[in-house]
């Protein structure tokens, strides 16, 4: 996949309305164009950045039910998520990871409590669970997880839930839209909304963000899937419409693995303001988040602030041997997450579901808003669902319960750092040894080849040398400095493979450090 064939094809389809345009490239907008695509509607994605740029690249790594839910009431929120985990985990086995979650108890009655609340977990999780919960003796809590702090330790509870790296997920939908010959392309920015006389939304205007070409583009239903930016196209459709959406910025801080030496990742089971907090292992390293800070400025690159890290920092200490401080930290990363704002008690957004809502206007624009990566494929099925009775669009159902994703694959080794590329991962390992330069390491602090950058340079649609080393790869997330270091020779490789001169390298490398500065503490602590 590359752009400008997706462009050629946007192109070679002027005069024709497609079937459905879908507004947002992040987990919702890309799984609404999964399902529509394999429903066999003629379907366009339009994304203003990268695939994945905002909220859907900055998540906890976390494919779950939301155990927190369980003490809300929420049943059946959770019941939906633990069955779309389980069914991610069947169609992308090799992004989907089993991990066991441990919650130390360093009170006795606690152990029975988490262990009565965590069997209902099991329990409505029905035929796709991932494991029976368990109660643990402070021994058996130090074998699995001995970096955890014995000071009182009484024991815990151990549950299933599942991990994944999520703009990995991403750039695997996008390739399954490409797989059906759907059409997804990115920084392509929607400016307006095309309307009949009679006031009818009927497609988009939008504006290449490289060439600044306009397009005007017809559709028989158009889908919002923009998260925390659907108030902004809803009110292109009616001005006076009020703002929906209650943006919360998560936190999340990256350590070393010597942190948690474990398989396992840990939940601290409340925080001061009546969250959970987890650390997970991930790509040899360990994500603490997260942070929950209603904010009104609405950006795909938020800065995390220092008292968030300090927050994080705070709440993950006593739960380990070795307590991290601020010059631990490898990376700070921050996300918003789009909550309906009907939901909240007293303006906390704590307090806000996470239940999709699909919606659709009078004048027939369709949005999604809410929900998480987990039910993306659920909020996806419901928003087409809506489109194909707007768009009046020929009756077939959702194909996506049991489809297989890109990539996915029986047999993989999880130790091997190309298991995430799935089926892809023969055509990498095809690539290092046609040029023995490639097989070298981007760079020591990751385990990324340069065979890997030349892959997701031809074939993922990395555009900026940002897209390359944050979402492409994970560098940015996993280490800021490294990643920053890592950017003169990512910056050439990406040029000589899209035809780009020395001052693109140069103004590639001048953008991405001005982003990169702020995923490290001192930047912001500064």
């Amino acid at each position: 996949m590359n752009r400008i064939s997706m462009l050629e094809s946007l192109n070679a389809h002027t005069g024709k309305p497609w079937d459905v345009i879908v507004i947002g490239g992040g987990a919702t907008g890309l799984g609404c164009a999964v399902d529509a695509v394999t429903r066999g509607y003629h379907t366009l994605l339009l994304e203003s950045a990268d695939f994945a740029k905002s909220t859907s690249g900055k998540s906890t790594k976390l494919l779950h039910g939301g155990v927190r839910y369980l003490a809300k009431g929420e049943m059946g929120l959770v019941r939906e998520a633990l069955q779309e985990r389980g069914l991610l985990a069947q169609n992308a086995r090799h992004l989907v990871r089993n991990t066991s979650f441990i919650i130390p108890v360093y009170h006795a009655f606690d152990k029975y409590f988490y262990a009565t609340g965590l069997k209902t977990y099991d329990w409505l999780s029905g035929t796709l669970s991932f494991g029976p919960s368990l109660i643990l003796s402070p021994e058996e809590v130090l074998a699995k997880m001995p970096g955890i702090c014995t000071d009182g330790l009484k024991g815990g509870v151990l549950y299933h839930d599942g991990q994944f790296d999520d703009a990995r997920l991403a750039i695997n939908l996008l390739q399954t839209i490409g797989d059906n010959q759907g059409i997804a392309i990115n920084y392509m920015k929607v400016s307006n909304l095309l309307k009949s006389k009679a006031g009818m939304v009927h497609g988009v205007m939008a504006v290449d963000r490289f060439t600044g070409k306009e397009y005007e583009i017809e559709a028989k239903v158009v889908v919002n899937a923009t998260g925390v930016f659907a108030d902004a196209i809803q009110q292109m459709d009616t001005p006076e419409k009020e703002n929906m959406i209650q943006a919360s910025m998560g936190v999340h801080i990256v350590l070393d693995a010597s942190f948690l030496p474990s398989h396992s990742a840990l939940m601290v089971p409340k925080t001061k303001d009546g969250r959970v907090l987890f650390a997970v292992p991930w790509h040899n390293r360990i994500v603490v988040g997260t942070t929950d800070t209603p904010t009104e400025n609405i950006t795909d690159e938020p800065i995390a602030t220092s008292e968030d890290i300090r927050f994080i920092l705070d709440h993950i200490a006593p739960y380990l041997k070795r307590k991290p401080v601020i010059d631990d930290i490898c990376s700070v990363f921050a996300g918003l997450r789009p909550l309906p704002v009907s939901t909240g008690k007293n303006g906390r957004t704590r307090d806000m579901s996470r239940r999709h809502q699909v919606l659709y206007s009078a004048n027939g624009l369709v949005s999604v808003i809410g929900g998480k990566w987990t039910t993306y494929r659920k909020m996806a099925e419901d928003a087409i669902n809506m489109a194909r009775k707007i768009g009046n669009l020929p009756d077939c159902s959702s194909q996506t319960k049991h489809l297989s994703i890109h990539g996915n694959c029986f047999q993989f080794d999880v130790n091997d750092p190309l298991h995430i590329y799935g089926s892809d991962a023969d055509e990498i390992r095809a690539l290092a040894a046609s040029n023995p330069e490639w097989k070298a390491l981007l760079h020591p602090a990751f385990s990324y080849t340069l065979a890997e950058l030349v892959w997701c340079i031809r074939f993922e649609m990395p555009q900026t040398l940002e897209d390359l080393l944050s979402r492409r790869t994970r560098c940015l997330l996993l280490n800021a400095t490294a990643a920053m270091e890592s950017a003169p020779i990512a910056a050439q490789l990406m040029a000589k493979e899209q035809g780009q001169n020395d001052d693109w390298v140069e103004n590639q490398i001048t953008l991405f450090n001005q982003i990169a500065r702020y995923y490290k503490p001192s930047e912001i602590l500064a």
